[in-house]
Parts: C-alpha cells; structure tokens; sequence
C-alpha cells in the first residue's frame, strides 16, 4: 500500500489525484503567471478578461485567453524579431493542469534572466543540453514505454495508458504549428489523441530546457490536490482519488507531558490548623455537670 501525502494546511482541495496527468486544471492563471510578472514583465488585458504578458525587449509573449476564439487558454510565442513571425509556440488548453504551465513559465523565466537569446536556443539532435529528446528522459524514468503510434511519430506512453508525449518528424507548416494541433510536439492526456482531456503543443524551435520542466512536472509521481467537484465523473474512473485528511496537531514535547501531567495531579491538602497531642500534653480536664 503507498504511503499518503502528508496533509498540510495550504493544500487546496479535498482529494488527491494520481497519477497526476489526469488531474485537470485548478481554474486560476495566477500561479503560472507569477514567475514571469516577477521579473517585472509588462500585463495588460482587454476588456474581454483575456490577459497579455510582455517581456520588456517584447521577444516573448504570452497570453492568457479564457475568451479566446479556441481552446488554447495559453499561448506563448518567442521572436527574434518582435516584429516579424514567431521564432517558436507553445499552447496549453483549458484543461490542461495549471502546474504543468507553471514548469514551463518557471523555465522560462529563469532562461530570460539568463539572456534573452537563451530562449531562443534551438533544440540541436546530438548536442549535450540541446537534443530534443533530453525532454523524453523523465518520462521514460517513470516507466512510460516508447510508441510508434501512426507513420511518422514517435511517442513514449504513460503506465496507464492514457496520457503520451508525441513527437512528429518530417517537414512542418510552421504556421499550422503554431495555430492548430499538428505542431512538433503534442503532450496529451485522455482516453486517446483524438479525444484528449487535455493537451499541450510546442513548434520545432521550442527551446529543450522549456520541454524538460514540463516532461519533469508531468513524471512526478506525486499526486496533485484538487476539489472533487470539479474533478468530471469521466476522470474519476480513471485516476485514483485519495482524501485529503484533515491537519493532525502536532506530536506532544516531552514538557507538554510534563505539563499536563501535572495538572491532573490533586492538590496537596491543607496542613492542620490544630496541632497533635504529644505524649506530654496534659489530660483535658472534665467539663461541669449539669
């Protein structure tokens, strides 16, 4: 039997979801967009509620789009020239867990404080920290198996079965990979690719330390908290829901023993206010008769 998460007193939720692939999304943008807004990036929004996010020299970009035209709630688009085509794009739906967003912006940010020209870097097969399947090794050290699930991809596959991390070879439309599914890259979870729960695509040039925080976050055995009400009855047959229990006081010190201890001990009683006959006291002399 596997051990239970220890409870704590931040967790927001009332069950955990494992393996974590099929929890969803908790429904709030603002934990993936605080690594990037603390690096003092420029937000702006419309008056939709759709959210914009600027790096100062406006190489990146994301946004935040619940009233997007589709289902790509994030998007988040590097340029060499801010002006032209995008260099590289990486989308997340609106399902998709919002800490696997947060990986990738974590990344993101910590390779723009690098140089701005590190989020540029271009994955290179062979090289030691730029060869695009570096992002599949945390996956394949958590048990998933590789697949070749149609002509021209190359997939790892989780344990379970219902969550797979896809990478197509040949020539690409770039602007197709950055406006629709058929990108380089395409991290899925659901009964299948075709009628996925949620997924999360990147274009060709999508820097490799980008894939691999997402890929390491993904492969974390650890489950993830989430309120069951929002967590849909086709998931529920598929993940396992473990309770969160409640937050335990903690183990008694050795003074709390001591202290309590001596709260339960009686009082010591009062010393007589009438002292003792010793043996030298004379007799008590008879009362008058009546």
């Amino acid at each position: 039997m596997s051990p239970q998460p220890d409870p704590r007193h931040d967790i927001d939720g009332d069950v955990y979801v494992s393996p974590r692939h099929l929890a969803s999304t908790t429904g709030t943008g603002d934990p993936a967009l605080a690594p990037l807004l603390g690096l003092g990036w420029d937000l702006q929004h419309d008056d939709l509620g759709n959210v914009y996010v600027h790096a100062p020299d406006r190489r990146i970009r994301l946004g935040y789009l619940p009233e997007g035209e589709d289902d790509g709630l994030w998007r988040i688009n590097a340029y060499t020239d801010p002006f032209g085509q995008p260099t590289w794009g990486a989308c997340f739906n609106d399902r998709c867990p919002t800490e696997f967003v947060h990986a990738f912006t974590t990344a993101l940010a910590a390779a723009y404080e690098q140089g701005p020209d590190t989020c540029l870097a271009r994955p290179v097969p062979g090289a030691d920290d730029h060869d695009p399947f570096l992002a599949v090794v945390p996956l394949l050290a958590q048990g998933w198996q590789v697949d070749r699930p149609r002509w021209g991809v190359f997939a790892v596959q989780a344990p379970d079965g219902h969550a797979a991390l896809e990478f197509t070879t040949g020539d690409l439309d770039p602007e197709a990979e950055l406006s629709t599914r058929d990108a380089r890259w395409q991290l899925w979870a659901g009964e299948s690719v075709d009628r996925p729960t949620w997924y999360a695509t990147a274009s060709t040039d999508t820097p490799v330390a980008l894939l691999t925080a997402v890929t390491q976050c993904v492969a974390d055995p650890a489950p993830l908290p989430r309120w069951r009400q929002d967590t849909s009855s086709y998931i529920q047959g598929m993940a396992q829901l473990t309770p969160i229990l409640p937050s335990q006081p903690p183990a008694p010190t050795p003074l709390d023993v001591q202290r309590a201890a001596a709260s339960r001990r009686p009082a010591a009683l009062p010393a007589p206010s009438v002292p003792r006959w010793s043996t030298t006291s004379r007799p008590a002399l008879p009362g008058p008769r009546r």
